[in-house]
């Protein structure tokens, strides 16, 4: 079945290549194509387009369907173009032509928009949440190794003093700005488009205002031509967020793998996180960091294919757009597989407490030593001329108990400050 149908199908070739995988990907749409085709149905009732009496039995009906599709039992057979021709079919099959009276007022165009926009209203919550509990991963983490040393490096060589405390509540900091704009994204998402039909909106007295509030959504997307040109912009800027927490995420692996590698042996983990080698017995992979890594790479790609796919469009619907629920479905099941991953390995996180006990870190504490002599009354360029001859001679001594004591560093990790920053971007 096909909506768009008028008695002269397309072939099998032409039916295959259209259709593309919408049929599977819609299967996680499904539940909120019938959210809005029941507040859909509540507005005809009320507008008088349909009778008070078959609007509620279209929503019994489309109730029924939700309960099916939660039971996984809705299906979507290849006899259907995608979710709104099995949904229609359903309708029409248990209510007769009170089924057919759905589509009124409305268009495939603004039913995919509205139900992706639901969806991605729901998965960038559901992202933030798992956000906050990778923050709160870490922060723990930062308290229980505030004070156990850790090399700083800068370009790969050593570099100062940190902390295992400094490292952990870094990254922990950093995904407060992945939740910045985690909730722009939501809020482009938050934005009613059904109503627009086409995107020309029609000539039905409906209700606009009254399907944004049954459906849950902060204000409606006024212009319906506006509507229409958010298919593909609210994509973007969802991946554009979800590329924000994939870079955290990203950096903070190849740490790991950096950090786990015999070379630097700064941490560990149990056996059952790591995998081994088929012909060397020694080996303990950090797999799972591994493919963080890489599926992250590949989502901070996401946008700019995004981006390639929608900027030369005019306004107005283009098939192109069907490609985007492709690229952007996958990369959400993906970056929420990730972040499971890693809060969940992280609860059984090694760290060494005696790293810096190698002479080769003795040059972390440099500037330390060159800062004491700016305390006692040298100019700093004559301190650090001394220190680097100091250190060509062979004469250099280490002092390695200054104190740090401003905001954010190793000795004032402001963690209180960090949780209360992480509250506060939460509530939006």
């Amino acid at each position: 079945m096909k909506l768009w149908d008028k008695g002269q199908g397309a072939d099998a070739k032409t039916d295959q290549f259209t259709v593309g995988q919408d049929r599977e990907l819609d299967l996680l749409l499904v539940q909120y194509d019938i959210q809005a085709s029941r507040a859909h149905a509540q507005m005809l009732g009320q507008a008088g387009l349909i009778t008070g009496e078959e609007a509620t039995s279209l929503i019994t009906a489309l109730d029924e369907m939700a309960e099916e599709v939660t039971a996984g039992k809705f299906t979507i057979g290849s006899d259907f173009e995608d979710m709104h021709s099995r949904i229609e079919y359903l309708l029409t099959e248990r209510l007769g032509d009170t089924g057919k009276k759905i589509h009124t007022a409305r268009s495939r165009n603004d039913q995919i928009l509205v139900a992706l926009q639901l969806y991605l209203k729901a998965e960038l919550s559901g992202i933030r949440g798992q956000v906050e509990g990778l923050f709160n991963r870490l922060m723990t983490l930062a308290e229980e190794h505030q004070s156990v040393p850790l090399p700083g490096y800068t370009h790969l060589q050593v570099a100062m003093p940190s902390s295992f405390g400094l490292w952990f509540s870094a990254y922990a900091e950093s995904l407060i700005d992945d939740v910045f704009l985690l909730n722009a994204a939501e809020r482009v998402a938050d934005q009613n488009p059904l109503g627009s039909a086409a995107g020309y909106g029609s000539s039905f007295p409906i209700d606009r205002e009254m399907t944004t509030k049954a459906l849950g959504f902060e204000t409606l997307k006024y212009n319906v031509v506006a509507a229409q040109m958010g298919r593909g912009k609210v994509e973007r800027t969802t991946a554009t967020a979800m590329a924000s927490v994939a870079a955290t995420l990203g950096k903070f692996a190849m740490d790991i793998c950096l950090y786990m590698s015999q070379n630097f042996d700064f941490i560990s983990f149990p056996d059952h996180l790591t995998t081994g080698s088929s012909i060397m017995p020694h080996k303990k992979n950090p797999d799972i960091f591994e493919l963080i890594r890489g599926k992250c790479n590949l989502l901070q790609g996401l946008p700019n294919q995004l981006f390639l796919l929608t900027t030369n469009l005019t306004s107005g619907y283009h098939r192109d757009l069907q490609l985007t629920k492709e690229l952007l479905l996958p990369a959400v099941e993906q970056l929420k597989s990730c972040l499971e991953m890693a809060t969940s390995s992280l609860a059984e996180i090694r760290v060494r407490i005696d790293i810096l006990k190698d002479p080769k870190y003795d040059y972390l504490y440099s500037v330390d030593t060159l800062n004491e002599r700016v305390l006692e009354g040298m100019p700093f360029r004559d301190a650090y001329r001394e220190m680097g001859e100091a250190i060509a001679a062979g004469t250099y001594k280490p002092v390695t108990d200054a104190k740090h004591t401003h905001q954010g560093s190793i000795g004032n990790l402001c963690l209180e400050e960090i949780r209360a920053k992480m509250t506060q971007a939460l509530k939006g």
